[in-house]
This record gives structure tokens, sequence and C-alpha cells, in this order.
């Protein structure tokens, strides 16, 4: 017997057709296009500038804001040709960045969080709590929704747009609250990569001090790299190895926050008690790629030599690299003003915010944890 539909069945269809698949084909090829428009820029704007007054600012701006201001600029004209539509089922940001949160498991070695890390472990942890739980307060007392309040909360906390991600897969959140939080991440990160090293050195602290300052706020790993570069080498080895122990626990927030909407936020609302079954169903499976990943990579540079290890992982770094401006890409691509215009002006005020007690509290951990600590 074939299957009968409902009136309001055929209607959804007809309303939102299935992609054809030379759509899907087109869509992904743009994004391929514009990606290596991203790359180009990334690579050769620092040479452009070397001579000129905008040297430094070039070296610092990172491939993100490429990525983004060219798929804004994508979406605009794919919008006035009223192909934007047509071509967003190739727009894979979900794909892109999740497979690109896998290989940067790679290059998060384990053994940080046993030799290297004993005051980077506390004050991941402490600055995480602390930033967490204020920012998902705070969202609550404006009245946002608990899912953009879960993003918001691990993308200042954690390590921006990844943190969102994994936190995205765990509260199940909508695509545009994705690209509001990636877009917030990357508007108060830019600054910070010239806000803090000035600081450190304003206020005077060590070289310690101000890399554990900077890679415990700067929500985005590589503008952490580019804050510790200007702050010096040794200031950028310790604000690597921090930054690098807040992404080691992108899972384990990842697993609280599934926990977390599934048996307290969901039933709260009047849901039934959910199964294991659906627990796992839920849980972002990417996340245990993450941490394969990081426990594979680390295994790998025992048995090799420093030299190959270091070549193999800069491969992987590079095709994460890309992975993640794709993802960037699509976001642009994938962003609506409509999307803005209903979060209003609170998100910004609770991202704001949050990141004003990160960076006060954060200092001060940083001076309690690192001020004696030799490089």
């Amino acid at each position: 017997m074939g299957e009968t539909r409902t009136t309001s069945e055929t209607a959804a269809l007809q309303a939102n057709p299935r992609p054809a698949v030379r759509d899907i084909v087109a869509g992904i090829l743009l994004v391929l296009a514009l990606g290596a428009l991203t790359r180009f820029f990334d690579t050769h704007v620092p040479q452009w500038a070397a001579d000129t007054p905008f040297k430094r600012v070039a070296k610092t701006v990172e491939y993100p804001v490429y990525a983004i201001v060219i798929g804004l600029i994508g979406n605009v004209i794919l919008s006035k040709l009223a192909l934007r539509e047509r071509l967003s089922a190739g727009f894979r940001t979900e794909f892109f960045i999740k497979t690109g949160v896998v290989l940067l498991g790679a290059s998060i070695n384990l053994k940080i969080l046993v030799t290297a890390a004993a005051p980077s472990i506390v004050q991941a942890l402490a600055l995480i709590t602390i930033v967490f739980g204020f920012t998902w307060w705070f969202g609550g007392v404006l009245g946002l929704d608990d899912k953009l309040r879960a993003l918001l909360s691990s993308a200042v906390s954690i390590c921006g747009v990844s943190a969102a991600i994994a936190a995205a897969g765990a509260v199940q959140a909508r695509r545009e609250q994705i690209a509001y939080a990636a877009s917030l991440v990357i508007i108060f990160a830019l600054p910070s990569i010239f806000l803090l090293p000035w600081l450190a050195d304003a206020f005077g602290l060590s070289d310690a001090v101000a890399g554990a300052w900077i890679g415990g706020n700067i929500d985005t790993t590589a503008a952490v790299a580019a804050a510790g570069a200007l702050a010096g080498e040794q200031s950028l080895q310790i604000a690597t190895i921090v930054k690098t122990t807040q992404n080691a626990l992108i899972g384990l927030v990842a697993i609280a926050l599934t926990a977390w909407f599934a048996f307290r936020v969901e039933r709260g609302e009047g849901t039934a008690r959910p199964s294991i079954g659906e627990f796992w169903a839920r849980f972002p499976k990417f996340v245990l790629g993450f941490i394969a990943a990081s426990i594979i990579g680390t295994l790998y540079l025992q048995s090799v030599d420093k030299k190959t290890g270091a070549a193999h992982i800069a491969i992987i770094n590079d095709l994460r690299t890309w992975f993640l401006i794709l993802a960037f890409v699509s976001i642009g691509l994938e962003f609506s003003l409509r999307g803005l215009r209903e979060a209003g002006w609170r998100p910004i005020v609770v991202f704001g915010s949050a990141a004003i007690v990160n960076l006060a509290v954060g200092l001060g951990l940083s001076v309690l944890l690192f001020r004696d600590f030799a490089v």
C-alpha cells in the first residue's frame, strides 16, 4: 500500500522541497572556492603589508576574519541573485567545524595534563567553573534561551567557537544561535589580541603570568598565539599550555551539558525522563572523535622522533585550518540579520559582561598560580 500524506504534510514538502544534487554540489564548490580565496588573503595580506604602517595589524588578523567577511560578501551577492536559499544545502557548517574540532584533538597532547599543567589545570577548572557559572546565571537573569545560554557560556569560558559547537551538539541548538555565538567570539577576540599584551606590560606582569592570563582569557587558539607572540616568546609558551589545557576540557563540558539538558532542563519543560539510549542519541559524538584523536596523537608522538612527529602534526593542523576556514565561510554565507534582530542586545551584554569577569578572575588566578613559575 502506498503511503497517504495529509494536506499539511504535502504543504510542508512543497514549502521545503528536497534540494537537488546539483544545488548541493554547487553550494559545496562555492564554499571551497571562497575558502581558497580566504587562504589566499590569509597568506598574502601580511606580505603585501610588510613595508606599510599596517604590518603589525596584518600579521595578527586571523583567517576566521577573512573567512567570515568573504562569506558575508558572498551572502549579500547570492541574496541579490536569489541563489542563497537554493545553494544553502551545500553550506555544511556543522560538518566542517565538527571535523575541524576532531582534528584539533590530534594536536592536544594529553601529557600536558600530567606533566606541564599542574597550575594550568587548576586555572582552567576554576576559570571555566566561575565564568561558565556567571554567564549561565546572567543569561538567565536577562531571559536568554537556555540553548543560547549554553553556547555563550561554553564559548566565553573555554575556547570560543570550538566549544560553542560542542555545546550546540549537546543541547541541539539552532544554526542561527551557532552563527551568533561565533560572531560574538570573533568580535571580542580581535581587540583582545592587542589589548591583553598591552595591559600585561602596563601592569608589569611577569612573562609567565602574562602568558597564563592571555591563554586563559582569549577565546580562540589562533588569537592566543597572536597575542602571546606580541607579549614575547616565553609568554607564548605558557599561553599555549594554558589554552591547550582548556581545549582538552571541551569533551567533559559537552558530556555535562548533554546530561543537564536531557535530565534537568527538558524534564523541567514537561518532557518524560530520557532513557540512556536517548541520551546517547543526542550526545555530540564528534567529541569522542576529538578525545580519540588526542589519545592517538599523544601515543603517536611518543612512538616517533620529535622532528617526524612535528611534521605530521603540522599536516593535520593545516588540514584542520582548511576545515575551519570552510566552516567560517559557511557561517558568513548562512548569517541572517533577522537572527541578530531577534536575539537583540541581551546576548551582547551577557557575553561582554562575561568577558570582563573572565579578565578579572583570570588575572587573579594567573597571579596566584604563576607568579613564582619559572618558564
